[in-house]
């Protein structure tokens, strides 16, 4: 193994470790979770996208033995070899998986007294912050901490266009046996090039069209703003983060998905599907879920990216929760299903779709089940929580959402963390949601629970309904929309009007615009409305523009 130092610091060395792969160079078109994840990374915080993660180190491993478990992932993996070629402000066409290259690894020696995961979690808080260079840059940053020269743990910045949550998942695994001298057999899965040629096949090309048609349903007929509601203001990206555990609480999801015949998946996205729809005041939820996409044949140890979001529309309108249960495991897997996209040709779709509703989709309701990816070994190191259940609230991370849950583990104790706008839950009414999931598994373990106006929701949960008093609410087609929201946003798209009413006239929202003697069009009326619609969730474009010159949609 070839190891050189690279520099160092009074608290910190860094060592650059070769790399060389029996496989050879390969290029090919970027996989549909690469492409998907790279235009993420392109649009959002890097704090948000990149990921981390704390590998334990095996009893015993020393330094040499740890630096050469990690030149074997990168020898054995593609996806750790794959860089993308480009300017960094463009979108990349293609990806280029080295043979040959090196890394660095960061040997941090810990303090007498230094707690080992508070130092890995700065290191990571900090690698997340900056953004990879995709096009030139080994995908993960390695933090090795030691305590009088002996590895004690291992911090992991993860970048997340080369790997998903399972796949660094497996590359714990396969690093807790290489840290301790083991050996692997050759990886089967195929690798992310040959993933791309699959994708780009007639029978792959088939899945992105059906996937297309899922996603144009949903979006063209359900409310594309989950939360519409008199305390509903602008959006803000920086979220406080509750964290729950309770092993009450998994032993709870066991018995429920027993009794019921679901996957404890299924169970709990309806547990909180039904308590997102009570705090909007609607029947029917509008989520986007995470997908691993690891049912496809093959890809269940795929080292790489496949995560994309599954699309689901929830109707929580039923007689009881056992209903919810098995109306949602259906949706989710017709959601799952259609996981596997273009992401160019859909969020092309969304913006059509957008400008012909005059609405945007919000992703308001974000949720991200995690527990696969964390592996066992882990899990069953974690501490039992100190009290039952345990809540805690951790410092605000950026999430573009109003509402997300993260699950990260179902089996021996239930974890998870809860994202909420404080606009949409203040954290007394967080804890009263988490706590309420809690209760809603519980019940289901032994019985069904009762939905609908007259069900046990409210006097179980004690969490404000959704309301519209404050305002002038209008239900149009399947969105709530404030008309003086909207009079606010035609100021701030059209600055130079005069006068403007809105108003909900023979079926229609209509906008009348008085613009003086400055020539105005429906179309260009609408088209800025609908660039200035970013952030007026509660809003939408008019259905109708009544000005001096022309009355008309303004849609094309």
């Amino acid at each position: 193994m070839s190891v050189a130092p690279s520099g160092s610091t009074p608290d910190h060395a860094t060592l650059t470790l070769r790399y060389r792969s029996d496989a050879p160079e390969a290029e090919g078109p970027l996989t549909l979770g690469q492409d998907n994840m790279i235009r993420c990374l392109r649009h959002d915080e890097p704090s948000h996208m990149n990921k981390q993660a704390t590998w334990t180190v095996p009893p015993g491993a020393e330094l040499p033995a740890c630096l050469d478990a990690l030149r074997t992932l990168a020898e054995r993996h593609a996806a750790l070899r794959t860089v993308f070629p480009g300017p960094a402000d463009r979108q990349p066409e293609r990806q280029h998986v080295r043979a040959e290259g090196e890394f660095t690894v960061r040997v941090i020696p810990l303090a007498d007294g230094e707690d080992p995961a508070a130092r890995a979690e700065a290191y990571c808080w900090d690698g997340r912050r900056r953004a990879f260079d995709l096009a030139e840059e080994f995908p993960l940053r390695f933090a090795l901490l030691t305590r009088d020269g002996a590895p004690v743990l291992l911090a992991v910045v993860i970048c997340h266009a080369q790997l998903d949550g399972v796949a660094t998942g497996l590359l714990f695994q396969e690093w807790i046996t290489l840290a301790t001298g083991g050996t692997l057999p050759a990886p089967a899965a195929p690798t992310p090039v040959e993933v791309a040629a699959q994708e780009q096949s007639a029978a792959g090309q088939r899945r992105t069209k059906a996937a297309l048609r899922h996603w144009q349903h949903i979006l063209a007929e359900q409310p594309t703003s989950v939360f519409a509601d008199d305390r509903i203001g602008p959006n803000d990206t920086l979220l406080p983060t509750l964290g729950i555990r309770s092993v009450a609480g998994a032993a709870a999801l066991e018995r429920a998905a027993a009794r019921t015949g679901a996957s404890t998946s299924a169970v709990l996205l309806a547990c909180y599907a039904v308590l997102t729809a009570h705090r909007a005041a609607r029947s029917t939820v509008v989520m986007a879920a995470l997908s691993a996409n690891r049912h496809r044949p093959g890809l269940a140890d795929h080292v790489g990216t496949l995560a994309q979001d599954a699309l689901l529309a929830v109707d929580t309108d039923c007689p009881d929760l056992d209903t919810l249960i098995g109306r949602t495991q259906a949706q989710a897997l017709s959601g799952y299903w259609h996981a596997t996209f273009d992401a160019e040709r859909i969020w092309q779709l969304i913006e059509d779709v957008a400008v012909r509703r005059g609405a945007r989709f919000a992703r308001h309701v974000v949720v991200n089940d995690l527990s696969g990816t964390v592996p066992p070994e882990v899990a069953a190191a974690r501490p039992l929580p100190p009290a039952e259940p345990d809540l805690a609230w951790y410092p605000a991370e950026p999430t573009p959402t109003r509402l997300m849950l993260n699950v990260w583990r179902t089996v021996g104790c239930l974890e998870f963390t809860l994202h909420p706008h404080p606009d949409v839950l203040d954290r007394e009414e967080a804890e009263l949601f988490a706590l309420a999931l809690l209760r809603l598994l519980d019940l289901a373990g032994s019985r069904t629970v009762a939905l609908g106006p007259a069900g046990e929701i409210a006097a179980l949960s004690g969490l404000p309904a959704g309301r519209r008093e404050k305002a002038r609410w209008q239900r149009v087609g399947s969105n709530w929309v404030d008309l003086d929201a909207v009079a606010d946003l035609l100021r701030a798209a059209l600055p130079a009007a005069r006068d403007i009413e809105v108003a909900w006239e023979e079926g229609e929202l209509t906008a009348t615009v008085d613009t003086g003697t400055a020539p105005l069009t429906p179309e260009q009326a609408h088209a800025a409305v609908m660039a200035a619609l970013p952030g007026h969730d509660t809003a939408m474009a008019p259905q109708r523009y009544v000005l001096p010159h022309a009355t008309g949609t303004g849609r094309p």
